[in-house]
């Protein structure tokens, strides 16, 4: 009679364990895809996209430059000294143009047996202004004391975020679109995103052309000055774990 009675209870232990299971076991599978997709088990693929646009460089910035030698470090600083004071002042309050100062150096020229033969000077001063003929006229004018020694072209962070801003759509479209030829021409349903990253760069183009800049250091003309373009790109990199069923949620 006990073995009748050990095998009832254990049939009746494994009819009670698998009513139990039946109304689980929907969320079991459930709960398994989940772990199984973050543990990593399921496809995963890392993609890129990106959206560029040619811009006009708005922006330039110029630098002045004097240079001076004389026998004395005082007198070569008193006179580097001047010329700054003098532009400076003639430059200040002008709208639309920043003016700040650039590099300033003093160092001693030795000759053969190693003494000082003349000591020499070179400061800078910085304008920039999206205001081209203005801050070209301005920078002329100041031929006498400062010369133009360098012109670099930029586009501003106003503009480059404008167009970072109107880029986004089409990278996000763009890694979208890819994502899911991707998916499609590796016989999976759809796809889930998994991670997301933005980024914008702009590359800066400075403007080649020192015969222009010569002339320009030459004479009080203000010669005319432009700019180039420079691609402003949006980029989206991310990852997506690619869909085994169709009844899965991309979200």
């Amino acid at each position: 009679m006990k073995p009748v009675v050990l095998r009832a209870a254990r049939t009746g232990l494994f009819l009670v364990l698998f009513a139990l299971w039946l109304p689980l076991s929907a969320h079991a599978r459930d709960l398994y895809a989940h772990v199984h997709d973050r543990g990593g088990q399921v496809p995963i693929a890392n993609l890129s996209a990106e959206a560029s646009s040619e811009v006009e460089q708005d922006t330039v910035q110029i630098t002045l430059v004097a240079e001076l030698a004389g026998p004395a470090q005082n007198a070569v600083a008193e006179q580097l000294n001047q010329r700054l004071d003098v532009v400076m002042k003639a430059l200040q309050g002008h709208a639309g143009v920043l003016v700040h100062n650039g590099s300033y150096r003093l160092w001693p020229s030795t000759d053969r047996d190693g003494h000082v033969a003349e000591w020499r000077g070179r400061a800078e001063i910085i304008l920039k202004s999206q205001d081209f003929p203005v801050v070209s006229r301005l920078a002329a004018e100041q031929a006498e004391y400062m010369g133009i020694d360098g012109l670099y072209f930029s586009v501003s962070e106003a503009r480059q975020a404008a167009t970072e801003q109107a880029l986004l759509a089409q990278a996000v479209k763009a890694f979208q679109d890819r994502a899911s030829a991707l998916a499609e021409a590796l016989g999976f349903p759809g796809y889930r995103l998994r991670t997301i990253d933005l980024s914008g760069a702009g590359r800066f183009q400075p403007m080649p052309g020192p015969a222009r800049m010569m002339s320009m250091a030459a004479d009080s003309t203000a010669a005319p000055i432009e700019g180039g373009k420079e691609r402003v790109t949006v980029s989206v990199s991310g990852s997506i774990a690619l869909l085994t069923r169709k009844t899965e949620s991309p979200q």
